[in-house]
């Protein structure tokens, strides 16, 4: 039997270095949750982008039969599956990049309005 608890669930406070980014904050407060979803999604894109630069680039000296091999075909597999792993290692959270690429779309959109 699960516990209620009668505490309120906390807020998730942004963070930068570990400390509370008050500039996020403030910057979060005059966008829209649309704008913010867009933000979003434009950092994500772009971290699976960079991934998928990145695991192009680890696969692309293998040579030999099999999967990752020099076969015919399997160029355009190997495309595909690298796109699939940058979105997917993207969409878990990555490396980070999305995080800072977000931050700083949401206080140049904040700087404008």
């Amino acid at each position: 039997m699960a516990a209620i608890s009668s505490m309120p669930a906390k807020t998730s406070v942004p963070m930068l270095n570990g400390r509370p980014d008050y500039a996020l904050i403030d910057a979060l407060k005059s966008v829209s949750p649309q704008a913010q979803m867009k933000a979003k999604g434009a950092a994500q894109d772009f971290e699976a982008m960079f991934l998928n630069s990145m695991f192009s680039q680890m696969t692309s000296g293998i040579k030999g039969d099999g999967p990752f091999g020099d076969t015919p075909g399997t160029g355009v597999w190997r495309s595909m599956l690298t796109d699939e792993y940058s979105r997917s290692f993207a969409k878990a959270g990555g490396v980070g990049i999305s995080n800072d690429v977000y931050r700083t779309l949401i206080l140049q959109q904040a700087q404008r309005a």
